[in-house]
């Protein structure tokens, strides 16, 4: 699917950028006044402010991730413009989702930061909790109009419906992403190698590593929004999408009961293809 359509690869792109730049502009201007040294309240808001922003940043692109992907399995072009305004339209419940991720956020930072273990571990429980339980909220948004209790029961109990299909996905592209970086590091290291004793041999394995390794990151997020997507209208429409019309969903071993069906039959056929 994302070799069919590699705008797709827009959205992952423009909130990175936007993330490192709010991040680059809160703790840059903190480190200027010292004020990041101090432990107390100012140190706490500025946490609370970057969680809420980054949340929003990355929940907002991921939201119009999400709707291009919808418009995919539709049989439909997907446009960034369209994408964006779908996102866009979303704003109140994803800026609430925000708040919320925000102030979860800053309190187990507060909970890893005392000197005990016992403490520790708990924080870490509960952020693996916290990350399943929440893994569908953005498509939950997107999809549907919910409210704000209705946000997270209805990600937690898709999650429990394709527990083994959300492990084995983010599995899977966590490693495929890795290795795509590794291999723009190595590529990197040997552009370095290659251009040894020109005047450009550091800048030239600086830009084509990175690249390489920033790519590997790009298609790792957006692979993870387009599963993201296609496993909750799995579970919540009992069809397989296009393009994964010829995966079995339930050979990951969930405890959901849905049988799947090919949405490619209600459009008219869809491409074949694999995650």
């Amino acid at each position: 699917m994302l070799r069919a359509h590699p705008k797709l690869l827009a959205f992952p792109l423009l909130g990175g950028i936007s993330g490192i730049a709010f991040i680059a502009t809160l703790f840059g201007s903190l480190l200027v006044t010292d004020s990041i040294r101090d432990p107390g309240m100012v140190l706490y808001g500025a946490l609370f402010l970057a969680y809420l922003v980054e949340t929003f940043v990355a929940s907002f692109f991921t939201a119009a991730l999400v709707a291009a992907t919808r418009t995919v399995f539709h049989g439909e072009e997907p446009s960034i413009r369209g994408a964006l305004v779908a996102a866009w339209q979303r704003k109140l419940p994803l800026l609430a989702w925000s708040v919320v991720a925000a102030i979860v956020g800053v309190i187990i930072r507060i909970v890893e930061s005392e000197d005990n273990l016992v403490a520790q571990i708990l924080a870490g429980v509960f952020a693996v909790a916290w990350s399943v339980m929440t893994y569908f909220v953005v498509p939950v948004i997107v999809f549907r109009d919910p409210s704000l209790t209705e946000m997270f029961s209805e990600s937690a109990t898709t999650f429990k419906n394709t527990w083994g299909e959300s492990i084995g996905a983010m599995a899977t592209i966590d490693v495929f992403s890795f290795l795509l970086a590794l291999a723009g590091l190595a590529l990197g290291v040997l552009t370095f190698v290659v251009t040894a004793g020109t005047g450009i041999q550091l800048l030239a394995a600086v830009v084509i590593g990175g690249s390489g390794f920033v790519f590997g990151l790009l298609v790792g997020k957006a692979l993870s929004g387009v599963a993201k997507t296609a496993l909750y209208v799995y579970a919540t429409e009992s069809i397989a999408p296009a393009f994964f019309d010829d995966m079995d969903f339930g050979a990951f071993g969930s405890d959901t009961s849905v049988s799947t069906r090919r949405l490619g039959d209600r459009f008219g056929g869809s491409e074949g293809g694999r995650i």
